[in-house]
This record gives structure tokens, sequence and C-alpha cells, in this order.
């Protein structure tokens, strides 16, 4: 089979096909055939022999309560408690006195991508559409958990002149006062924790702090299925690095991680969006993931504090950090955070890409704008090459009615077709894969973008021209046309197939890649068309200035 430029065009039609196909195993909760597996550490017990709750303690979760605390004998009777809301400059956040819950989290400065006249929200319950997103805190046992109902003190409920503000809660349990301090700094996601342990008993006590995550397993409302992201529990420790798990798996009890650690961090992981407890470095903890029953998941980590004498304190500051993606936040607040922006196999040579883009965009000010310039760069990097290509094709062009007699002469024998025209492309000093090298250098790099365009949450509502949104796809699907059309005149400008029906075939790509591109995030396909457009140029160019005369 003759390979050209056209071969390579199908690869990549094949390859992208490819990638959506991984978008719908990820959607469906079977993880994404490009990212490693987890390091096979400790394996749950499997569902049907293990209980409830059963981790750190064997106690269960009394029936029809929401959520779960690790250790407890179930949810006390209800009691009057009230939802006290904290206000920063980039958070919002409410904090139910019931357990000290954070139940809704609000981002200041992040839109909902359905609702633009509304804020991002990622901690939150909501009965109607039956989702629930919440970080839990409280100790293990009879001790206060996140059922028991704390007490706040008085203060401040809104950052004004000041760098933070601080939730003070406290509550009694089992012999144990349990003090819980959430404190949030002025243009900052990271939110600190502190739980001072005073032993208000006359018995030593050994009270293990738990930190958890729950969450009801769906995918944000804004998942599409051609721009399908992970979703799911994620955790890292220094000694077995990132380790992303699904919803699914921890549903069955087969999910596989590290579970003891002495750092890291336990996540609840999202398209753009991430929450990640933190505890203490070098201090021992377990780490657990668990069904709770009722579609809900829990991934948690516990700490155990110690023995504590009578009238003694311990105190443990943790932090949580919920908010964006950015790799300039992540990479500051702890080791191995900056990993929840999966680049996947790509990373190599995505972080580079985007490293680049950052620096355009720094002086553009526009990410469209950047899309394009870039695109430039890339063009002129590998112009060499592609002046090559062009002047490979050009020749081929020449060469085509001799081809077309070759094949004419020779359609019985396919062997002497192949011996023929590889003698005519000797003769003719044609490279027949010189017109393809180019596009399959740059292949890397459009595979690289789509996965920094999938998770580059700086660029999330960012607007171009008639595009209000570059991570979403084209509303009125202008782009994909002009690529369309952008392909069809490329196609001319190449040498047409002698197969009849290799031409009709050649004819159909322009709208299976359209059509494909209909749902790909506008960015992508900006410049996808730009790249067009100075392919086309150049083409038309050195075809121009390069072809041999005909003979």
């Amino acid at each position: 089979m003759e390979i050209n430029k056209r071969t390579i065009l199908w690869i990549v039609f094949a390859v992208s096909l490819v990638f959506l196909w991984n978008d719908w195993m990820m959607d469906h909760g079977r993880g994404s055939m490009f990212s490693a597996q987890p390091p096979a550490k400790t394996a749950q017990a499997p569902a049907a022999q293990a209980k409830v709750n059963d981790l750190p303690a064997a106690q269960t979760q009394a029936a029809g309560t929401p959520g779960a605390v690790p250790g407890a004998s179930g949810a006390p009777a209800p009691v009057q408690t009230q939802v006290i809301t904290i206000t920063t400059d980039v958070v919002k956040a409410d904090i139910d006195t019931n357990g000290g819950v954070i139940r809704r989290l609000e981002l200041l400065k992040y839109r909902d991508q359905q609702d633009t006249s509304k804020n991002q929200v990622l901690f939150n319950v909501d009965s109607a559409k039956n989702r629930l997103y919440l970080a839990q805190t409280g100790l293990t046992g009879t001790m206060p958990n996140h059922y028991t109902a704390f007490t706040a003190r008085p203060g401040a409920r809104v950052l004004d002149n000041g760098n933070q503000v601080q939730l003070v809660l406290d509550a009694e349990a089992g012999g144990v006062r349990l003090t819980k301090t959430f404190t949030f700094h002025r243009g900052d996601y990271v939110i600190g924790v502190r739980h001072d342990v005073t032993n208000i008993g006359a018995a030593p006590v050994a009270p293990a702090l738990y930190l958890q995550l729950e969450h009801d397993g769906q995918k944000p409302e804004t998942d599409k299925m051609f721009q399908s992201t992970y979703t799911g529990p994620t955790l890292y420790t220094s000694q077995d690095k990132y380790q992303k798990l699904t919803f699914e798996k921890i549903g069955k009890g087969s999910a596989e991680h590290s579970a003891k650690a002495t750092d890291g961090w336990i996540a609840i992981t999202q398209h753009f969006f991430v929450s990640a407890f933190i505890p203490p470095e070098k201090l021992q903890r377990d780490i657990y993931t668990k069904a709770l029953g009722n579609d809900l998941f829990a991934i948690g980590t516990v700490l155990p504090l110690g023995t504590v004498q009578p009238g003694a304190t311990v105190s443990n500051d943790a932090r949580l950090y919920s908010g964006p993606q950015e790799e300039s936040l992540l990479a500051n607040v702890t080791p191995g955070l900056d990993l929840v922006r999966d680049y996947s196999w790509a990373a190599i040579i995505a972080k580079p890409i985007f490293a680049v883009m950052i620096w355009l965009h720094s002086m553009l000010g526009n990410w469209g704008w950047t899309i394009i310039a870039f695109t430039i760069l890339i063009k002129l990097l590998f112009f060499p090459l592609s002046a090559a290509g062009y002047r490979s094709m050009a020749k081929m062009k020449t060469v085509t009615p001799k081809m077309q007699a070759i094949r004419e002469r020779f359609k019985d024998d396919p062997a002497k077709m192949q011996q023929a025209t590889m003698a005519l492309y000797k003769s003719e000093k044609i490279n027949p894969l010189g017109g393809c090298l180019p596009l399959l250098i740059q292949m890397p790099v459009f595979l690289a973008l789509y996965w920094v365009l999938q998770g580059a949450v700086e660029m999330r509502g960012a607007t171009w021209m008639w595009l209000p949104d570059l991570t979403l796809k084209d509303p009125f699907f202008i782009l994909p046309v002009l690529y369309a059309i952008s392909m069809f005149v490329t196609q001319k400008l190449n040498p047409q197939p002698a197969d009849p029906m290799q031409a009709k075939m050649m004819m159909f790509m322009p709208l299976a890649f359209s059509v494909m591109f209909l749902f790909f995030p506008s960015g992508l396909v900006l410049y996808w068309v730009v790249n067009n457009l100075i392919s086309m140029a150049q083409q038309y160019i050195i075809t121009k200035k390069f072809a041999p005369p005909a003979k």
C-alpha cells in the first residue's frame, strides 16, 4: 500500500477516535487507558465481607443516616444547630455546627459553566438533584465526631480589612473536649483546620483524628460525552506517589491504594477543581476508602494523636485546599498536589507547551490570541520540515500521470506495481514519506494540546471573538465549518489519488473530522484551523517555488 499524507491523516483520525473512546471509558468509571494504574499496596476487603463504615473501627451506621463517621455507632438524635457562613475575597463557606462540617463552598472568582450568573460550587448538599459533597472531621470512637453538636464562639464572619478570619467550634463527648478552628486567608484557597483535643475526664485517653471527604460518586453536570474528564478519589504519598481511584471499584471493595503513610494527602478530584485534606508531615496515618451505602463514598485518613493524660491537650494542624487546579497554586501548597492536573501520558510534552503558552499569555493577555501565536511558533519551528515535505508533494504531483500508467500496466501484479513505483520514486528523487513527516511530528503536539486544554483551568471562561469559553465547544460551530473548508482546500493542493475509492474516502475526511470537532474544546479547534490556514499558505508558496517543470 502506498504510504502518503492521506494515509497519515486517516491515522490521525483513528487516534482521535481512540481519545473519544478513552473519554467514554472515563465517563463510565473504567479509568483512562492512558493513565498508569496505582500501585497495588493494600486491597480493601470485599464488600460482601465488610460492614458499612468498618474503617477504622467496625461500627455500623444507623439506617438512613446520610454519611458516616469512622468508628461512630450511628448519628445521635437531631439537635438545634446553625449554619455559619464565612466569606473572604475568594471563597464563601457554609459550616454546619452539627458536626462542624463544611457543607457548601462557593468559589467567588469562578463562574458556573452551565449558569454563568452563578459562582462555581464545590462542597454542596442538594437533595433535589441527589448531590452530596462534604468535608468532615472528628475523633473516632465515642468522642466528638461530625454528628456531634458544636457551639460556635463569637467572632467576625467576613474578611474585611485583615488577612484572615476564623471560626472556632467547641464540643464535648466521651470525656473529651474537641475544639475545631477553621482559618480562612485572604486570596487563598487553603483553609487551616486545627483540632485541639483536651482530656476533661479522670482517665487517660488515646484519641485518633480523622479527616474525610464524602461524595455522591457522580460527575459534575458540565461533564459531557466528548469532554468527559476524571472525577474521583485521589491520594499521594512520597513512597507510592500519585494514585487515582474510581468510585466503581470502591463500591465493589476492589480499590487498591496505599494504606499507611507518614506524609501526603487525600482528595476528591474533578474537572478543573480539587479538594484535598493535607495532614501534617512526618505523622503516621492510615488511609481508607469505603462505600457508605445510598450511593455515597468516602476517602479519608486517620491520625493517632497519642495518649492524652487528664487535663492535658494535644493539637493537630491540618489544611484543606479546595479550589482550582492552577499549576502555580497547587505546586506551592504541598508536594504532589499539582499532579491532580493530569495530562496523562502527554505530560512530558504538555507541561512545556503550557509553560510556553503562559509566557505568550503574559504578553498578549488573551488566551485566544495566545493559541494563535503558539500555533505560529509551532509552524515556524517545523518550517524546514514542512518545506521539504511540500517539495516532495510538488514532485509527486508532476509524476501522477506516470503513476497512473504504472497502476494500469501492472494492475494484475501488485508486486511488480510496487517495484515499478519505487523505481519511479528513485529516478525522480522523490521521498514518498516526505509529505508525511511534518504531520507525524506535529501529532504529539496536537494530542498534548488536547490534554492541556482539557485541564487548563486558567483558560476556563476565557473568551475570544464570538467564543464565550475556549474550554467548551464552539456554540455556533463556526470553527468546525472553517476547519472543513480549510481541509477541503488543502486536499485540492495535494496530489489527487489515482484510486477512485480512495478519492471518495478523501472527500469524506473533512466531514468526518468536522463532525468530531463539533464537540471538542473550541480552543483546540482554533489551533487546528489556524494550523491549516498557515499550512495552506506555506504549501501554495513552496509548491509554486520548488515544483520542478513538468516534462
